[in-house]
């Protein structure tokens, strides 16, 4: 079964040939709109308030014949720009944005250019947003669709930029073959979406995040709620029914709405949702046609936590949704073993076993993670702060959390609202913390890096901060091995 609907490929000319654009922020994004747009003839121009110095490895990547423009915006760059592409990382707050709009520019994101491109073949997309979890129910989606048959091209917040994609099937005349789009889609990508709609959108959940950049929580809110702004009734929207804050927008959206919920149904009785997945009798169901079918047993799919059977379900229900069928979906679910930097095992050292959650940089995911297990957790908290609010973790570390280690920026801030939940060590690096956080643990327990707060203060990203910290714990476990060897 598939709802979604599938419009014939049309090639035409992309209307930005001959366009003059102007590329804000020159990250991932940035660099491969720019690309993108050089591609398809347009004259480019990017911008970045970083030095050249600092930006030689990445201007390296681009043709020859791009202009460049650092250290500054400077509004003299608006003069002879028809369209200005604005990466994710730069925040549309700022007068040099202002100043276009008052000149009748269009600012859009390197979504919005990917999603433009591509619409000339009538393309379905794809679109997963929410607080925690969109990169591995993301990855989960495309496994599904490709083990399907389909073809598929993902990207956006996870892996590639979207348009770099784009302009590999462009490059290779493939994209007339492409049948789905999958894109994992932060708030900051949706700030700067004017016509993009995906023909399946879902948020996971919304938790206290990026306070740093939003007004207060009602405008984090209100940028996740993008997705689905300009939806039609033919399209459809998932949501995680036991968030309250993502349940209340149903009622706002324009399309046909679905939920998950890991509430349990049992026996008869009616499931916790008229249409969607849920879990009944220890089995993820789908009823998404009205007719229930079981997918797999909670205990067969690969991936652990509670957190991720919600993250299954979604992915799960997106599949349906597009017409996968229940045995391919069934496969990738008993054989996926989750993401690195997500709640990723390490080793293992004289019985305490170290978990990499790195890519948990806000409250809510430490939460997530630490109901994975009972107690005997040696938490590293700490990075740069995002604005959040970390007195939420004390109910949850309460005879779970036995002692706590923290890093960067945010410690004293962490000490402070975490004061007596338990026993607490500063760390000056990484190596530092996970040897502090050892000398703390005994067999059985396990130290996890989940710090909810941003990396930047000490690594270049979460991904960076990862792998310094597996580095590190295998760096223990080699002096480890040498004591006990002498």
């Amino acid at each position: 079964m598939s709802i979604v609907n599938r419009q014939s490929s049309i090639k035409s000319q992309s209307s930005i040939k001959s366009s003059r654009v102007l590329v804000v922020g020159l990250g991932r994004s940035g660099l491969a709109a720019a690309r993108l747009l050089h591609f398809l003839k347009a004259e480019v121009t990017v911008t970045d308030t970083r030095d050249k110095n600092v930006l030689s490895q990445a201007l390296k990547n681009l043709p020859g014949d791009i202009r460049v423009e650092a250290g500054v915006h400077s509004p003299a760059l608006l003069e002879d720009t028809d369209m200005v592409v604005v990466s994710p990382g730069v925040s549309l707050n700022q007068p040099f944005f202002d100043l276009a709009g008052e000149r009748g520019i269009e600012v859009v994101g390197e979504m919005e250019l990917a999603f433009r491109v591509l619409r000339p073949y009538g393309i379905p997309w794809v679109a997963i947003t929410g607080t925690n979890g969109k990169s591995t129910t993301t990855t989960m989606i495309d496994l599904m669709l490709t083990r399907g048959g389909f073809r598929v091209i993902t990207g956006g917040n996870l892996g590639s930029a979207i348009t770099e994609e784009v302009l590999s099937c462009l490059k290779d005349d493939t994209a007339g073959d492409v049948e789905y789009v999958v894109v994992e889609v932060s708030s900051f990508q949706l700030e700067s979406i004017r016509e993009f709609a995906p023909s399946v959108a879902s948020i996971l959940n919304i938790t206290p995040d990026h306070l740093d950049r939003y007004r207060d929580m009602d405008g984090y809110i209100e940028a996740k709620a993008g997705i689905f702004r300009n939806q039609t009734r033919d399209d459809c929207l998932i949501l995680n029914l036991d968030d309250p804050l993502v349940r209340e927008l149903g009622s706002h959206a324009p399309s046909e709405v679905f939920y998950f919920s890991t509430q349990e149904s049992r026996g008869g009785v009616t499931p916790p949702i008229p249409r969607g997945a849920y879990l009944r009798e220890g089995w993820l169901c789908i009823n998404a046609d009205r007719k229930e079918d079981r997918i797999i047993r909670v205990q067969d799919v690969r991936i652990k936590g509670v957190h991720n059977i919600e993250n299954a379900l979604a992915a799960s229900l997106n599949a349906v949704l597009c017409g996968v069928d229940m045995a391919a979906i069934r496969d990738v679910l008993s054989e996926f073993s989750g993401l690195e930097h997500r709640m990723e095992f390490v080793e293992e050292i004289e019985g305490v076993g170290f978990y990499n959650d790195s890519k948990g940089t806000n409250t809510g995911s430490v939460i997530k993670s630490l109901e994975g297990f009972q107690d005997g957790v040696i938490l590293i908290l700490g990075g740069r702060d995002k604005g959040n609010d970390f007195t939420p973790l004390r109910e949850y570390m309460r005879g779970r959390v036995k002692g706590l280690v923290v890093i960067g920026e945010a410690r004293e801030k962490i000490l402070g609202q975490l004061d007596g939940v338990t026993a607490a060590l500063e760390a000056e690096d990484m190596a530092d913390a996970v040897t502090k956080a050892y000398s703390m643990a005994g067999a059985g327990d396990v130290v996890l890096l989940s710090p909810g707060c941003a990396s930047f203060d000490m690594f270049e990203d979460f991904e960076h901060r990862g792998k310094v910290f597996k580095e590190s714990v295998r760096s223990l476990m080699k002096r480890v091995l040498v004591v006990q060897n002498s």
